[in-house]
């Protein structure tokens, strides 16, 4: 069980401002929690079960309220240890890049597997749905090639599916305190962006002293 899961979207890994920003975050984190325990989940490093045959079937029994058979057991056993971490940790810190507009399909892929009934959300149909992950934090970096601020030059701003997702996506699942860090115009490296990357670095420091 981890004080802190990070869940690294970036392939980039030394170059990621993403993940350099996240780092920053980790080793404040670190400093003022010592005993903390902090885990890593890379979505490059994690083979993710597909969604489809067996996963799918099962998902199906289980709405519909019809026992699993062996082999649908297994499968949504499998999902329900990928979303495990997600449970245990108090803080989830997500490092997560733009692509195309939205994120990285490692990312996707993760968490169209976890996202399900009574694995990260229950279901009552008088109720409605309801996150399974409330009293949770999260801190989301995000990590950007242009400007997509509101006041951006170009309309990169109606762009923006990455971090209306994320966090759309964390408040379905329960988790309403949700801190976010934009680090932008990183599409040419850090001789280029190093006053964004430091900028951004300095308030994940701040952020993470002041949890």
């Amino acid at each position: 069980m981890a004080d802190l899961l990070h869940i690294e979207a970036s392939p980039r890994k030394q170059r990621s401002a993403s993940l350099e920003t996240a780092h920053a975050f980790i080793d404040a984190f670190r400093l003022s929690r010592p005993r903390a325990s902090i885990e890593t989940l890379d979505v490059w490093s994690t083979r993710f079960p597909e969604f489809d045959g067996e996963a799918l079937d099962a998902k199906h029994a289980g709405l519909s309220g019809t026992p699993l058979t062996e082999r649908q057991q297994a499968a949504w056993d499998q999902i329900h240890a990928l979303a495990r971490p997600l449970h245990e940790a108090g803080i989830l810190l997500l490092s997560v890049p733009l692509w195309n507009f939205s994120i990285p399909y490692k990312l996707k892929h993760f968490i169209d597997v976890v996202s399900q009934k009574d694995v990260l959300f229950s279901f009552d149909p008088d109720i409605g749905f309801g996150g399974l992950l409330k009293g949770k934090r999260a801190v989301v970096v995000y990590a950007r090639g242009l400007d997509y601020g509101k006041h951006s030059s170009t309309p990169a701003d109606s762009f923006d599916f990455q971090q209306p997702y994320v966090e759309a996506w964390l408040r379905f699942i329960g988790v309403e305190d949700i801190a976010s860090i934009v680090v932008e115009k990183t599409l040419f490296g850090p001789q280029v962006d190093s006053d964004a990357r430091e900028e951004a670095r300095r308030q994940a420091a701040m952020l993470a002293r002041a949890l």
